[in-house]
């Protein structure tokens, strides 16, 4: 690897690429500083008039995964440096960043991992079929024929395989379909949510970013959706510069490579990968010195808008108008002829698989709740309550039991309008109907664990307890009925303006963009940080298609299709003192509840022994899941057995050997070559992760594999990363590093 970047990435090219991301950066950077000053115009001409959705029924969690862990299991990983697969020890912490260890007793030992992968960008594939087409259409002309040794070999039947237009890949294994199917599970999870990653709660980066991105796109005649748009703001922003500079690259550097088709395309992986990390590293230092600034200049320009926010929103409205005037008949008869006809299609084929995916949500919750409840009549009683509300608890975030409800999502399809309207992918769609689904979910849960603990103050008996919970999950059901219309509503709307919005722009451009200049003269000079005629341009063609995107969603909740609430149904504070229990601490089950876990009913304080055990109970809650393994033939290494020694494995047999023999404990293996050939080097000063500190002494010797350990899980990148080997001997704060081309150690 080192050899391909030293040839074709020397000093020179390195120079263009850097020169070329600069002159995309402050392109793009100019758009950015544009729509900082509207997005906090209107974020806080929003505060003022207090305009928002109706008021939610159900609650929500503020910290919905504090301390907790995703997932933890075994796999096989593929290395590329040697061309083996290596059993590795997996790490999902409530962050989403998939950590790999070299093993489970390096977990243990609280070693630094090998590697920490933010997955935003990627897809999760389980064939190696759909991997080679990927891998040939991203690089023409390299398309192995037939019979011909693949890039990639899996020693198995059942791969996992994650992919990225422009980053490294990641190459998995597993022994069975089931275990396949599961870390799939996990895997879209993690890829789902590392892509929704720019935060919801904020009002003013968040919206400008991507208001910025968009204009920018449009700026170059790129309109409709983009798949691209996942991960946080420096993520973007380099898919952004790779999108422009991902071509000519490739034009420039493909005829050079040599070899075999499979070995041009793996050259052309570890170029890519390296260009990358390269335009990564550039974009976050110029987005952080930018949005620095904003920052700073923002006390200002809220101090202007307080004063003159009335004479702005005047201003803002005066220009509209003459907006309006100049171009509301060609967008009208644009939107008659060629958007209006087709949005009751479009909205279908929204409705149908959104609508099952929240009744499948529902369809659980009720389903947990009431094995819940028939365990507590037949079997724990109140005694185990808290062990079982533990796990309700944690329901939205279990990868497994969610799935049934995600892959509702997956049907859906625009057909011919997929073309028509210029949606590349249907995909940005998907995950948001997803994650709203996660989001229903984990509030009807906060809603019954809350209104259950205040019934649980009454003292009431086994069964006073089963009709309370039976009661409770009847009341929880109606309020979710209600809410989750409500967000399905509003997704449609948005999913229907994403969607027609940038048509009707490119439509109406050669008539209208020209002339927009010259409304400029109409604003104000102190006012121009706030208003933008572009801005208020979108906002008038928007207004057009409005109306008929809001009857289209009324009918159809009027008709009572798919359980929508027809708009007049609205449920003003119909339990006000729900939401003053909300304003409580979290509530703990394992403290608050678990004093009778064991069972008994004696008084005082339980025994030393029975203590230890109620702490290590509370311990494994912690985590959403155990290992994963499949019912019946469990993972190639159970709980409670060690991995096997450091030999590599690259065949079938060598896999399936390993799994009958004694498997031994290893030792941290010496360090070697990453996989670009440059040693690794010792930073001089590692550096932690900010929330995390040197953990004591690990407790893991007494727990089995797989479980929660109460301590900071270490913090996914920003970036994908390269594989770090650990030393040695001794015991580092668990720390995450990215290695460049040159293995420059850098903090996350």
């Amino acid at each position: 690897m080192g050899d391909v970047l030293s040839t074709h990435l020397d000093d020179a090219r390195r120079q263009h690429i850097a020169d070329k991301t600069e002159k995309i950066l402050r392109e793009f950077l100019r758009f950015y500083e544009d729509q900082y000053g509207v997005s906090l115009f209107n974020s806080m001409r929003h505060e003022i008039e207090g305009t928002g959705p109706p008021q939610a029924q159900l609650l929500w969690r503020k910290a919905p995964l504090d301390e907790r862990i995703i997932f933890s299991g075994n796999l096989f990983q593929y290395q590329e440096d040697n061309k083996k697969w290596r059993n590795r020890f997996s790490l999902v912490p409530r962050n989403y960043g998939l950590v790999l260890y070299e093993n489970h007793v390096a977990y243990e030992r609280q070693m630094p991992p090998r590697a920490v992968i933010n997955s935003a960008g990627y897809k999760v594939l389980t064939s190696v079929d759909q991997y080679l087409e990927l891998v040939g259409n991203s690089l023409p002309g390299t398309t192995s024929k037939s019979g011909s040794t693949p890039i990639l070999k899996c020693p198995t039947q059942f791969p996992l395989i994650l992919w990225h237009p422009y980053a490294r890949h990641y190459y998995f294994c597993m022994m069975t379909e089931a275990e396949q199917d599961k870390w799939q599970a996990v895997l879209q999870d993690c890829v789902r949510h590392c892509n929704n990653g720019i935060p919801e709660n904020s009002k003013v980066e968040g919206p400008a970013f991507t208001d910025a991105v968009r204009m920018y796109r449009q700026s170059k005649e790129q309109y409709g959706t983009w798949e691209m748009l996942c991960g946080n703001e420096v993520q973007i922003l380099s898919n952004l510069v790779m999108e422009e500079l991902g071509p000519a690259l490739k034009a420039e550097l493909g005829p050079r490579l040599k070899g075999k088709p499979q070995e041009r395309q793996r050259q052309w992986i570890q170029i890519s990968d390296a260009v990358y990390r390269l335009v990564f590293e550039q974009a976050k230092v110029h987005f952080e010195e930018v949005l620095s600034k904003l920052q700073l200049s923002r006390p200002a320009m809220e101090a202007v808008i307080r004063t003159d926010m009335d004479q702005i929103i005047t201003s803002k409205e005066h220009l509209a108008n003459k907006i309006r005037a100049f171009i509301l008949p060609k967008a009208e008869v644009c939107v008659r002829n060629h958007v209006q006809p087709y949005i009751p299609s479009i909205l279908e084929a929204l409705m149908v698989p959104t609508s099952q995916g929240f009744t499948e949500v529902r369809d659980v919750f009720f389903k947990e709740v009431t094995d819940m409840n028939l365990n507590v009549i037949n079997e724990g009683g109140i005694n185990k309550l808290s062990e079982y509300m533990e796990k309700l608890s944690q329901l939205a975030y279990h990868p497994l039991k969610m799935q049934s409800c995600y892959e509702k999502m997956e049907p859906l399809r625009l057909d011919g309008l997929q073309q028509r309207f210029d949606v590349s992918s249907m995909s940005v769609f998907k995950q948001r109907a997803q994650i709203h689904m996660r989001e229903q979910m984990d509030n009807a849960v906060c809603t019954f664990e809350t209104l259950l603990h205040q019934e649980l103050g009454k003292g009431p008996t086994k069964e006073e307890l089963c009709k309370s919970i039976q009661r409770i999950l009847e009341r929880v059901l109606k309020k979710y009925d209600y809410d989750s219309s409500s967000v399905r509503k509003r997704f449609f709307r948005e999913a229907l303006l994403q969607i027609t919005i940038p048509f009707l722009l490119k439509k109406l451009a050669p008539t209208c963009k020209s002339e927009l200049p010259r409304f400029q003269e109409l604003i104000f000079e102190d006012f121009a940080r706030f208003i933008l005629v572009e801005n208020t341009y979108e906002e008038v063609v928007l207004q057009t298609v409005m109306k008929d995107i809001l009857q289209a969603v009324k009918e159809a909740a009027v008709q009572r299709k798919h359980n929508l609430y027809r708009d007049s149904i609205v449920l003003h504070n119909s339990d006000p003192n729900l939401h003053l229990l909300a304003e409580g601490a979290p509530i703990d089950w394992g403290e608050q509840h678990g004093d009778s876990g064991d069972g008994s009913d004696s008084g005082g304080s339980p025994s030393p022994s029975e203590a230890v055990t109620l702490t290590e109970k509370r311990r494994r809650a912690k985590q959403v899941v155990s290992v994963v393994q499949d019912e019946e033939s469990g993972l190639p290494f159970e709980a409670g057995s060690e991995p096997p020694s450091p030999a590599s494995l690259d065949s079938v047999t060598e896999l399936r050997g390993l799994l009958a023999q004694d498997l031994q404990p290893e030792s941290p293996p010496p360090a070697s070559p990453l996989l670009n050939g440059a040693p690794v080097q010792e930073s001089p000063q590692p550096m932690a992760v900010p929330e995390a500190s040197s953990p004591p002494a690990s407790p893991l010797g007494r727990l089995p594999p797989g479980k929660a350990v109460d301590i900071e899980s270490p913090k996914p990148s920003d970036q994908e990363t390269g594989e770090q080997v650990s030393s040695p001997g001794s015991r580092p704060p668990i720390h995450t590093t990215t290695e460049d081309g040159a293995g420059v150690q850098t903090e996350f």
